[in-house]
């Protein structure tokens, strides 16, 4: 393994503004209203204080370049494909429209392993997000960065089964299709040009996808609507997720969630029951 120590540490703070029109492109996005309140939902803080690299200054992927730099906050690992594995959330205090935004991350670890498609390397980032100075939400966020798939390898994940998702074992269970445009806005609204979600020929030719990839956050976002529309706006103090299988963009998603433990289960499913990704709240 390459010696990547002299990242760990390495921080980065961009601060951002919760602007009227902003917050009113994602909750058009989702189809959500805004809470009388004046607090912006659970999982908006993914929209906020983005990198905002010049698009001369993309990789091909369409993920800044990461090079040996003093500049460069993530490093440049030689693995190509780049996913967010998970995260776990804490939500402190709720944050508001028209608030000033300032987030701290810093790179947390970076951890090297085998798998079966090859090798992995996970960097673990540690985020403070604050509103007004304010601490608001505390997050884990890992990355995971892999091989380029051998050729020949098939279309990941496989076409969806002759079974069927089972809901009776959840609570509550509701239905979402991504769809084309509702991708197209969230990369706009996170400034996410990563071409898996948009550019088809690239995401089944050189990253081994059989569609366009439904960003995580995106799956998460939908998990914390569910949760809202079970317990209403930001009533969670933690929530965690992980990435099981691709979602693919056209095709239907489950969303199920069930108390579990004094807490809740989460978890998005495609059709025939594959797991696209699981998730835990209190």
């Amino acid at each position: 393994m390459a010696d990547w120590s002299g990242w760990i540490g390495r921080e980065e703070t961009r601060i951002d503004r919760i602007d009227p029109g902003h917050l009113g492109r994602w909750l058009a996005t989702l189809d959500r209203e805004s809470a009388p309140d004046g607090t912006v939902p659970q999982g908006f803080h993914w929209c906020l204080c983005l990198p905002d690299a010049p698009t001369a200054a993309l990789g091909s992927d369409g993920h800044p370049r990461r090079d040996n730099s003093a500049a460069s906050f993530l490093p440049p690992l030689p693995q190509p494909r780049r996913m967010w594995a998970s995260s776990k959330v804490e939500f402190i205090a709720p944050i508001r429209a028209g608030q000033t935004i300032e987030r701290l991350s810093r790179v947390q670890a970076i951890t090297e392993k085998s798998g079966g498609s090859g090798s992995l390397v996970f960097v673990d980032l540690a985020h403070e997000t604050r509103g007004d100075g304010t601490l608001a939400v505390r997050e884990m966020q890992t990355l995971v960065y892999r091989d380029a798939p051998p050729p020949g390898t098939p279309l990941a994940p496989p076409e969806p089964g002759e079974s069927t998702f089972d809901p009776s074992d959840w609570d509550s269970v509701r239905m979402a299709t991504p769809t084309e445009p509702l991708l197209l806005r969230y990369s706009a609204l996170t400034f996410n040009s990563h071409r898996i979600h948009y550019d088809l020929p690239y995401a089944q030719h050189v990253e081994g996808y059989r569609g366009l990839v439904v960003h995580g956050p995106l799956t998460a976002s939908l998990l914390l609507d569910l949760a809202r529309r079970e317990l209403d706006d930001n009533k969670l103090k933690s929530f965690a997720f992980r990435g099981v299988s691709p979602a693919i963009c056209g095709e239907d998603l489950n969303l199920a969630m069930r108390s579990k433990d004094g807490g809740w289960e989460l978890g998005a499913f495609a059709s025939d029951g594959r797991q696209v990704m699981s998730a835990s709240a209190a």
